[in-house]
């Protein structure tokens, strides 16, 4: 028996309630709708915290380094006017206690303020930090902003980048002229507190000189990084154009040798100009899909027909190779035996130009000759072995630097594969290569 319901009962109300948007102008007498608590709500919080924090990081990064450098010399300078602070001063000397006065208030300034400019100009700071600490020392002051020494050592052992040494040499001298005067003026200190004391800022400067140091290291070895990177880079680069350009342009090259002696046949002629359109044409396809590696947004397309297109040359695509070849007059008999796994990260890839760069060496240099190409899919590994017999003749005006076959033992080499080529007895040649199914280079 089926329950009807009509369009005004409150239980078809109810069930429609979900099919409405936010029942903007429609109320539903007798019910309550109660807000959805969104669960995500601390993720935005945190997200929007995220994003505040690194808003307000990069506005105080754009600033200059004196205003950056100038808050901690601020703190000092509060902290010694603050009365629970002004007794922690750093006493060396023993020299009588005086109270602060005006000319207490300009050595607590010099020792301070130059904090700001400790990066930007660090003798200059260090300089005018220790003449301070020099004057709060010999009149009695003692003030908190004295412990500003330390820090001001800290920061040029880190950022001084010349005369190194005759500053040092410059600082050392200075103090022992302090300690000379505050010998006399004090109740007189041992030379072996003097000397700890001095330690303690050699300790300092050592902090700062060890900073920049692996500041240094640091810069040294992102800079090596970088070099690396574009050198292998540039590797790649050089042997995805060698595999696309040797090879298709190889082809049109017999091709179009071979077109010179068909003016007599004009079927053939026309077939053999067709065949270097269509490589021609190969080729633009395989350099686009080069620059679509330098630079993703070139060529980019929407729909099918992008998705359609592969990026890159797959083991499948094989077929197609060895037609290529035998359109440019070159016997190929091609096996595949196996079944290629649904995923086999790069090992397609380099079986793909395995196979494309040994037909273009039989190309060039054993044109005509018979060549035999024989693919076998494993679980694991994926075996391509291409071999001629020697027959040929060389292809004229088509020169060959030596780089494919050393650029394909490395494309082998990094999956963990083996690769081996060499003549065989009968003046022929054969590349071997076993590359494991997987890998990712």
């Amino acid at each position: 028996m089926t329950e009807q319901r009509s369009a005004g009962s409150p239980e078809h109300r109810a069930a429609g309630v979900g099919h409405r948007e936010s029942g903007a102008g429609l109320r539903t007498a007798g019910l309550r709708l109660r807000p959805l608590v969104n669960a995500s709500r601390p993720d935005r919080i945190r997200h929007r915290l995220d994003i505040a924090r690194k808003r307000v990081g990069g506005v105080w990064y754009r600033l200059d380094v004196v205003v950056r450098d100038l808050p901690f010399g601020l703190l000092l300078l509060i902290g010694s006017f603050l009365p629970a602070l002004r007794s922690n001063g750093t006493v060396i000397g023993g020299v009588p206690d005086r109270p602060h006065d005006a000319l207490a208030v300009v050595v607590i300034l010099l020792e301070s303020l130059p904090l700001a400019v400790r990066r930007r100009w660090p003798a200059l700071s260090a300089a005018l930090v220790s003449g301070g600490f020099a004057a709060d020392q010999l009149l009695g002051y003692h003030t908190f902003a004295a412990s500003a020494l330390g820090i001001v050592l800290v920061s040029t052992g880190s950022h001084l980048e010349r005369h190194r040494r005759s500053f040092v040499a410059g600082l050392t001298g200075a103090y022992v002229a302090l300690a000379v005067g505050l010998s006399h003026l004090g109740t007189g200190e041992t030379a072996a507190e003097f000397t700890t004391f001095y330690m303690a800022l050699c300790l300092a400067w050592g902090a700062g000189s060890w900073l920049r140091t692996t500041r240094r290291a640091e810069a040294e070895r992102r800079e090596r990084v970088a070099v690396e990177t574009r050198n292998a880079e540039r590797t790649r680069i050089a042997r995805e154009l060698h595999d696309v350009v040797t090879h298709h342009v190889t082809a049109m090259v017999v091709q179009a040798e071979a077109a010179r002696y068909l003016t007599a046949a004009p079927e053939r002629l026309e077939q053999s100009l067709s065949a270097v359109s269509d490589t021609g044409r190969r080729a633009i396809t395989d350099l686009r899909h080069l620059l679509d590696l330098l630079n993703p947004d070139h060529g980019t397309r929407s729909g099918d027909a992008a998705a359609a297109e592969p990026r890159t040359p797959a083991v499948g695509r094989l077929l197609t190779l060895v037609e290529q070849t035998r359109r440019a007059g070159q016997p190929v008999e091609f096996t595949e035996e196996g079944t290629p796994p649904e995923s086999t990260g790069s090992s397609d890839l380099v079986a793909y130009r395995v196979v494309q760069e040994a037909l273009t060496n039989a190309l060039k240099y054993a044109h005509g000759s018979r060549t035999s190409v024989v693919v076998r899919h494993g679980e694991r590994e994926i075996t391509v072995e291409v071999s001629t017999d020697g027959t040929g003749s060389r292809a004229t005006a088509v020169g060959g630097g030596g780089r494919g076959l050393a650029g394909l033992r490395e494309r082998v080499d990094v999956l963990g594969g083996d690769f081996s080529a060499g003549a065989v007895a009968g003046g022929g040649f054969v590349v071997r290569a076993r590359i494991p199914a997987g890998g990712r280079a």
